[in-house]
């Protein structure tokens, strides 16, 4: 079986490069959220494992779901994936997205465990320390582990 994530790394750096290029990065974005939670539900997860299910099928499928979420380049994307059999990859397509875009547009995503519950006052002033410190945006995700009190 192949790694997702070397896979999905030309279709997301294909993703980039064309949302970049139209100014719609937040569109693609929310288009390949959407779309690899689509994937990811298990329902969807069985036809599109399903080898009865020809890529017709699973490209009209597909598209039924993402509706009115998907653009006209979207729409092609996805065309694109199934007929390339890469549909599974959209979560790790997403992810890779993700990433490039934060290195586009100067922000970080950091992830925070404490062994508390933080403030909004505590978190902030956190997040403006690192934001300082790596001299770019950040996106603070917030989660709690008890385990971590010695």
């Amino acid at each position: 079986m192949e790694d997702l994530s070397t896979v999905a790394r030309p279709y997301a750096q294909a993703a980039v490069s064309h949302a970049q290029a139209e100014g719609s990065l937040s569109e693609w974005s929310d288009m390949l959220g959407f779309m690899a939670n689509v994937v990811r539900d298990p329902t969807v997860a069985g036809v599109i494992a399903n080898p009865r299910v020809d890529s017709a099928r699973l490209t009209e499928i597909l598209l039924a779901l993402g509706g009115e979420q998907l653009n006209d380049g979207g729409r092609n994307f996805v065309k694109l994936l199934v007929t390339n059999d890469r549909v599974a990859a959209l979560p790790q397509i997403h992810e890779q997205f993700e990433r490039r875009r934060d290195e586009l547009e100067g922000r970080r995503q950091v992830d925070i465990i404490s062994a508390f519950e933080m403030d909004d006052a505590q978190r902030d002033a956190l997040a403006s320390a690192i934001s300082q410190r790596l001299g770019r945006e950040v996106d603070v995700t917030v989660s709690v582990d008890s385990a971590l009190i010695g």
